[in-house]
Formats: C-alpha cells, structure tokens, sequence
C-alpha cells in the first residue's frame, strides 16, 4: 500500500529520513478495526518524529501521522482517535495512562491506504463534515478543546488570549473559543497572521509582546519561552494559564514565580484528550457550523512538499494530505 513513512532519523535534516512509497498492508489484532484513510492531517509530531523525538530507531521503519478520516471495514464514515492506551489500563482518561502512546509512535501510523486501531478509538464522522476537515480534528483539534472546555473551565462571557496564531492548534483555539462565546484575543509577529486570526473569530489582535488593554481570564500557552512572561502579565487575578507546548523552548529565564503566588494564578498542563472528548468536539462542530481551517490539500504522494511548509512555519492552519 502507498504510505508516507521514516526510514531513518536525522535531527539537523528530518527530510532526509522521509520516504514517499510502499508498505505492507497492516494487519489487524482481534478488536482492532481497519480503516481506509481518506485523509489525514499533518502536525508538528510528525517533524518531531523524524527528528528523534517521540521516536526511537529500533521502531523504524514508521509510518507517520496520527490524524485520519475515512471508512471502516463496515462502510462507515468515522474519525480516528490517535491515543493508544496501554492494554493493562483500566482508568476512564486515557490521556493520563502512563504507558500511553500515539499513533506513528509504537504503531503504524495514518499516512496510509489503510490504518488499525483499536475498534473503540473509531468516532462517527457526521455527514455535513467533510473527510479534509474530520481529518483536522484528532490532535490539534482535540488538544484545543480541552485546553479551552475540560482543563480551562471556560465559559461563555470569560475572555481568552491565543498566543502565537498561526498553527493548527491556535487557530484551532481562535475557532472555538469565539464558537463558544469567549471573547477571544490573539498573538502574533506576523501581520499576515493576525489579520486571518480576525477572520476566523479573534475579536482583537495584538504584535508578539504588546500589552493588552485588558487582563483576561485565561490564557492558552503553547509557545513556552517566547511569550511566558507576556502571558503571565496578562492575566487577571485569579486567572488560569494552559500549557499544552513549548514550541519556542521550555526553559525561561524568569518564571516569574511571585506574580504567580501573589495573584494567585493557576498553572495547568493539558495534552491531547480522550476518545469521547473527541466525539463531543465533532458534535459542538456539527452542532455550530465551526470549521477548520485548511492551509493546504496535498495529494498524499506530494507529502514531502507538505513537511517542507511546516518545517518553513509559514502555515495558517492544517496542512491535509488526500488518498
């Protein structure tokens, strides 16, 4: 089957592992479930993967990516949840399993004809979503929706600040906080940028840095070094920061640990999300009309062309590769 995989890793060159071509069909464990991919979306872990990180050698080859859209072996349309729990795990949050992995990681991945996952990791695709947009959803998507709706608390009214616009989880967080009634700030260096933030649902948007004319209720952090600082001082008394990356480096010169006991503001990590956030979040679009925004529709055999614009950081929003 075609699939777009890594062949080796190469932290100064993650191209240089990429291969474009073929892979045995997988085969599927009792109560796993076959899918045929019909899209499947692209994101940092991807590059990270080739990279080394998240990715050890002894695992190669690898078949990357952890978002797809497609039908399974019953002509269903369904949407596939990336989180693979460890078979011991008996918690009902899948997300804090230790042993936990995601798809490309320890199991063949979603840039493929076909991918197995477990039978419960399958949510029903509604019909009024699109294949390319169902596709967006799995994890940039679904880290957005709980970092705003189960580890923020968020609720209509309270404002939001979106640090760094531009990636598929921050436009995805623009999207649904002014979805769900939030009044929603924005971050960025580029004009460009800031301007589609505006499209897409943010009520104001701010340079990197600029200091805002209000202090809001929370913050979505998924920059790290760049903006800690900004983010802190952004928030009110009492306000809350979620953190789901670090994608400009974790460590900060000044944490600024007195603002934060002194305001008492609250600090709250949020990776990923479970299968049945998952399957509400593709409700609350279904429900709302919200959709993702989609950079780029690639073929998947031009899916070098794709990691090389996510390399370049240039997008606004999901890059897609179509099967």
């Amino acid at each position: 089957m075609r699939a777009v995989y890594a062949e080796s890793i190469n932290s100064k060159d993650p191209l240089s592992g990429l291969v474009v071509g073929e892979r045995p069909e997988p085969q599927a464990p009792e109560g796993w479930a076959r899918v045929t991919v019909k899209a499947a979306a692209l994101n940092h872990h991807d590059v990270w993967s080739l990279r080394g990180q998240g990715l050890k050698a002894e695992a190669l080859p690898m078949i990357l990516g952890c978002d797809a859209a497609g039908v399974d072996e019953e002509g269903n349309e369904v949407v596939v949840h990336a989180v693979i729990s460890d078979p011991g795990f008996t918690g009902t949050d899948e997300t804090t399993d230790p042993r936990r992995s995601l798809l490309s990681e320890r199991y063949q991945g979603t840039f493929a004809d076909t991918v197995v996952v477990p039978r419960r990791n399958l949510v029903p695709k509604p019909e009024g979503l699109s294949m390319v947009e169902a596709a967006c959803l799995p994890t940039a998507w679904l880290t957005a929706y709980r970092m705003l709706f189960v580890r923020g608390a968020m609720r209509p009214g309270e404002s939001v600040l979106v640090q760094g616009i531009g990636g598929g989880v921050s436009t995805a967080l623009v999207a649904l906080a002014r979805a769900a009634g939030l009044r929603v700030y924005a971050t960025s260096r580029s004009e460009a940028k800031r301007a589609r933030a505006l499209e897409i649902g943010a009520h104001e948007v701010f340079d990197s840095g600029e200091r805002l004319p209000v202090k809001v209720d929370a913050v979505m952090e998924t920059v790290g070094r760049a903006t800690w600082q900004h983010s802190i001082r952004s928030l009110r008394p009492g306000g809350r920061i979620v953190i789901a990356g670090t994608t400009s480096g974790p460590q900060v010169d000044d944490a600024m640990l007195t603002h934060i006991f002194f305001l008492q503001l609250g600090v709250i990590g949020s990776t990923m999300g479970t299968r049945d956030e998952l399957d509400a979040l593709v409700q609350m679009l279904h429900a709302t009309g919200t959709r993702p925004l989609v950079h780029a529709q690639l073929p998947l055999e031009q899916a070098r062309d794709g990691f090389a614009q996510m390399i370049e950081g240039d997008q606004i929003g999901k890059i897609v590769f179509t099967l």
